[in-house]
């Protein structure tokens, strides 16, 4: 008798449950950016870079382009795309905006703060969390998303 490979059920551990919740908390954490794009939208726009004309404009455009890309991403349908646009546009805002501040450049007298050290400091960490951020969704877009109709 010729030996039969028995394949064996996959046993999901607690642990891989709690793992799995990651490809759900990653995207619905950008809520947080909707939360402030909405909430506070004079604060969205002031990182509007001043080359750019209508920055309330932009502040709710993006708004929107987050929500689809959570949509996206949560209910998996264009999830590649998705998580692909969003690493190029955090990417973009952390080299845009975020370096040039840094800086001290986009930080106007109307801006500016008593320690202005301060300020460029911490728009050098947003700097390094979007670089974070970009690798994290690009690792998502390689090995998560399930929906590669678009982009392969």
């Amino acid at each position: 008798m010729p030996h039969q490979l028995q394949l064996m059920p996959l046993k999901i551990t607690t642990m891989d449950k709690i793992l799995n919740l990651g490809r759900y908390i990653f995207p619905l954490s950008f809520l947080l950016y909707v939360g402030l794009h909405l909430g506070k939208p004079e604060v969205g726009a002031s990182f509007v870079p001043d080359y750019l004309p209508l920055p309330y404009f932009w502040n709710y455009f993006t708004l929107v382009c987050i929500l689809l890309f959570i949509v996206s991403a949560v209910i998996g349908k264009y999830d590649k795309l998705a998580y692909t646009l969003m690493a190029l546009y955090v990417i973009l805002m952390g080299v845009l905006v975020h370096l040039p501040r840094s800086m001290g450049h986009e930080l106007g007298i109307e801006n500016m703060t008593a320690d202005l050290a301060r300020e460029k400091e911490l728009e050098m960490v947003n700097f390094f969390r979007n670089i974070m951020v970009t690798g994290a969704l690009l690792g998502f877009a390689k090995f998560v998303a399930k929906d590669k109709s678009i982009i392969g």
